[in-house]
């Protein structure tokens, strides 16, 4: 880190902590006009209680040390580090630091699961991660090291929430922005999942479920939207407001990820993984395939497998 860098990361810590002096003079918790934000003042340490958050959740420590405790591991995060914590979960914390010289200052932010969603949209990540289920439980908190990026948007969020005038229109816009931090970060696996949970409540899990199912045959968006039982243009809107995109769009995108999966992990040829997705035209698949991922499923394959001899033919022959 630079010069520069290191002292503007000093300069909105020292601010971070003025804003949330500000804006909790109680001792305890102090509820914001943001919904879902909660700051935080103690003048000495408190020893372990139960808490809980509801919902996907930052926490953030301006100033002080705490210890949260969920089953037999501990979490310590300090003004270096930030907690993430999922949704329903019920733990044990402890303010480790604090005094009435320096009190315990932080906050916790509920993000809501619907702005993930978005957020990757918006980033064009591949949509279909959130409708997966991860290959190995993860933990449902963890702790990172807070990047000046971040606590940069965490700092504009805290000052914009002051006017009436900029709580409308600059919080939201930042709160996308800590949304997108923490996507780049490696708590992005964490946010998915939840984004995920969240999405499975609504009919575009099932859409999203009998694609799969069918992935073989040729599918109408009116096939799909008859299998969730919706009209289809209700249906084709809550799809693109649920993943950002267009029905059709993610259809073409599950099947192109299905292929590469057959390609590369099951070792098929470019016809067969052509045929297994439904496409029925191979030269139609070998457009579609170079377009979105840069190089024909030949190419492609044989790059990442590291194989020297052509051993994929993108011929029907």
């Amino acid at each position: 880190m630079g010069y520069e860098s290191l002292r503007d990361g000093l300069v909105q810590a020292g601010e971070l902590v003025s804003l949330i002096a500000q804006y909790a003079p109680d001792e305890g918790a102090n509820y914001s006009v943001w919904p879902g934000l909660t700051l935080y003042r103690f003048g000495s340490p408190i020893p372990p209680h139960w808490d809980a958050v509801n919902s996907l959740s930052l926490c953030l420590v301006a100033q002080g040390r705490k210890k949260v405790r969920i089953g037999s591991r501990d979490y310590l995060y300090d003004p270096l580090h930030y907690l993430v914590l999922t949704r329903d979960l019920r733990f044990q914390a402890e303010i480790t630091e604090a005094c009435a010289a320096q009190p315990f200052l932080s906050f916790v932010m509920q993000i809501d699961p619907q702005l993930v969603t978005e957020v990757l949209a918006t980033m064009h990540r591949p949509m279909t991660a959130l409708y997966q289920k991860p290959q190995k439980p993860r933990p449902v908190a963890y702790v990172s090291p807070l990047d000046t990026n971040l606590m940069g948007a965490t700092h504009r969020f805290l000052l914009s929430i002051d006017s009436e005038i900029d709580r409308a229109v600059l919080a939201p816009m930042y709160v996308r922005e800590i949304v997108y931090r923490l996507l780049l970060s490696e708590q992005r696996a964490r946010l998915v999942e939840q984004a995920g949970v969240h999405s499975s409540r609504n009919p575009v899990t099932g859409a999203i479920r009998y694609m799969k199912d069918t992935i073989q045959h040729p599918i109408l968006v009116g096939d799909i939207a008859d299998a969730v039982c919706m009209s289809e243009s209700a249906f084709a809107h809550l799809f693109k407001q649920s993943t950002g995109m267009s029905p059709y769009k993610f259809l073409k995108q599950l099947r192109l990820e299905a292929a590469r999966d057959a390609l590369l992990n099951e070792n098929k040829s470019v016809t067969e993984a052509a045929s297994e997705v439904g496409y029925a035209s191979l030269s139609h698949f070998i457009n579609e395939f170079k377009r979105h991922f840069g190089e024909t499923p030949g190419t492609y394959a044989e790059r990442l497998r590291g194989v020297t001899t052509l051993s994929l033919r993108e011929t029907s022959g």
